[in-house]
């Protein structure tokens, strides 16, 4: 077993390796190409890979936590394929990411861990903290969605692809809105240059079937899609202005994106949730999400 930095050629092992036995993770060898082709240097971000009798059988993505006023927070968040693991594959991902974010500051470190036994164990084990819990909900997008409810008046519906050349007014309502997110770091310093290099420049980010509902000529709330390029798609954020809020804007903006994917083609459709979240986990429920998979925070405090 070798523990090696991430090249270009092991994009889409480490894709396959990433979604195996997750098929509520929507994640494509193009993403992590562009996930490791343009890091914020004050991120620290790296990928290592392991690599097992020249197969890659999983990888960690690893960074400082970026967006929060919070210091020394730092991210990893791993994945090996199901024949490969109890073989010290993901052991010794995780050591060489929190070696590499000991060395940049990160005195506590998060990652996502499967709500499921083995999983949890697995953090435990390994001096991580269970904390918060989270909820992925699937959707058949073939089956037909609810009936829209009726549109405001004054609201108007439309794509972000709309603001491409001039997004402050969406990240506006991004920055406002998570500041109000479920989680142990408060977000609370978002910046629009690395809003636009880590959100909106994705290649995965569907600026067409990411909505925004318009209220009286300004953005005020929206949904954030990403899709795979072939048959599925993902909620990536939605939210809404705090003074709109308590109007269904979300709700229509999602309806209208979900709508958007099934004429393309897309035939499943995918979200997460903090379990906290009751307003935005009714929403799903109307909309036909049903639970599918859960996962825990781990925290681990680093010396």
């Amino acid at each position: 077993m070798t523990i090696r930095d991430f090249r270009a050629a092991d994009a889409e092992a480490v894709a396959a390796a990433h979604r195996a036995g997750r098929e509520h993770l929507v994640m494509s060898a193009e993403a992590l190409l562009w996930l490791n082709d343009q890091p914020n240097p004050d991120e620290h971000f790296r990928t290592f890979v392991a690599e097992c009798d020249g197969r890659v059988v999983g990888a960690v993505r690893c960074g400082l936590a970026r967006g929060t006023s919070t210091a020394g927070v730092g991210y990893a968040n791993g994945s090996v394929l199901p024949e490969f693991r109890r073989r010290g594959a993901a052991t010794a991902l995780l050591a060489e990411a929190e070696r590499h974010l000991t060395a940049h500051g990160v005195t506590e470190l998060h990652t996502w861990l499967d709500d499921e036994p083995a999983s949890l164990a697995f953090g435990t084990a390994r001096g991580y903290e269970l904390r918060r819990a989270a909820q992925f909900g699937g959707r058949d997008l073939t089956l037909p969605l609810p009936q829209a409810p009726v549109r405001p008046a004054g609201v108007e519906l439309r794509p972000a692809a709309d603001w491409a050349a001039d997004p402050y007014p969406l990240f506006l309502v991004d920055a406002d809105a998570i500041r109000d997110e479920p989680g142990e770091v408060p977000m609370d310093a978002l910046d629009y240059e690395e809003w636009l290099r880590g959100n909106w420049a994705r290649p995965d980010f569907d600026l067409g079937m990411s909505i925004v509902a318009v209220v009286d000529g300004e953005p005020a709330a929206f949904t954030l899609a990403q899709t795979d390029g072939v048959d599925r798609y993902w909620s990536a954020f939605s939210a809404s202005r705090r003074e709109f809020r308590g109007r269904g804007l979300v709700k229509l903006a999602k309806r209208e994106s979900l709508r958007l994917a099934a004429a393309a083609g897309y035939r499943r459709a995918y979200t997460s949730n903090d379990e906290t979240n009751a307003p935005m986990l009714a929403i799903n429920a109307w909309l036909g999400y049903e639970r599918c998979a859960g996962e825990r925070k781990g925290v681990k405090r680093l010396k």
